[in-house]
C-alpha cells in the first residue's frame, strides 16, 4: 500500500482508513472509549516514524487527561489496549498488532526497560550470576528478550506462569 505525507505529518494510509477496516476500527474504538471515560483526549494515527510495521496499527492519545489514560504503570493503557484488539479483529481478517500509546508513555518505558536490561547482562556476562526480573507483561517480556538476543555471553528465558511469569538473563559459558 503506497501512502503520501499529509501536512500534519501522518500519511494517508492512516489518515484515511478504509471503511471497516481493522484500523478504521481500532481509532473509532479507542475515539469512543475517550468519550465514555469524560477524557478530554484525542486518538490519532501518529506520523509514520519508519519503525512500525504494515502488520502494526499505531494509535497515539494526545490532550489535557493523556496523562491520566495510562493509568498506575500503564495498567489503564494496557487495558485499553486489549479491548482495542478484541474490537478491531475479524475472524478472516490478517491479525495486525494494535499498539495504543499515549503521551509517548510506552516509547519512554520500553526504552528504559531495554536500557536496563541491556546493563544487567553486561552485569551477568560479567559476574557469571542469573538475574530475574520481577514479574511483568508478555509485552515486556518480549522487550527484555528483543533487546538482549544479540549480547554475548547472556540468553534470557521465561518461567512462570499467568501473572508470575518472569525473565532471567542467565549466563553462557565461552565454547572451550
Amino acid at each position: 500500500m503506497s501512502s503520501t505525507t499529509t501536512e500534519n505529518g501522518s500519511s494517508e494510509a492512516n489518515a484515511a482508513a478504509a471503511p471497516g477496516s481493522q484500523e478504521e476500527r481500532a481509532l473509532n474504538f479507542v475515539k469512543m472509549l475517550l468519550e465514555k471515560m469524560q477524557m478530554d483526549a484525542d486518538a490519532t494515527f501518529p506520523p509514520d516514524d519508519g519503525e512500525s510495521g504494515e502488520d502494526e496499527i499505531r494509535i497515539e492519545i494526545e490532550g489535557p487527561d493523556a496523562g491520566r489514560v495510562i493509568g498506575k504503570r500503564g495498567s489503564v493503557l494496557e487495558a485499553i489496549q486489549y479491548l482495542t484488539t478484541r474490537v478491531a479483529h475479524r475472524p478472516g481478517d490478517p491479525r495486525k498488532h494494535i499498539a495504543v500509546d499515549a503521551e509517548g508513555y510506552r516509547a519512554r518505558h520500553e526504552d528504559q526497560l531495554a536500557e536496563m536490561a541491556e546493563k544487567l547482562a553486561r552485569r551477568v556476562a560479567q559476574e557469571g550470576k542469573v538475574i530475574t526480573f520481577d514479574p511483568m507483561s508478555a509485552r515486556d517480556r518480549r522487550i527484555v528478550h528483543m533487546a538482549l538476543k544479540d549480547i554475548a555471553g547472556v540468553r534470557t528465558e521465561s518461567h512462570g506462569e499467568g501473572q508470575d511469569r518472569r525473565v532471567q538473563i542467565i549466563p553462557v559459558k565461552p565454547a572451550s
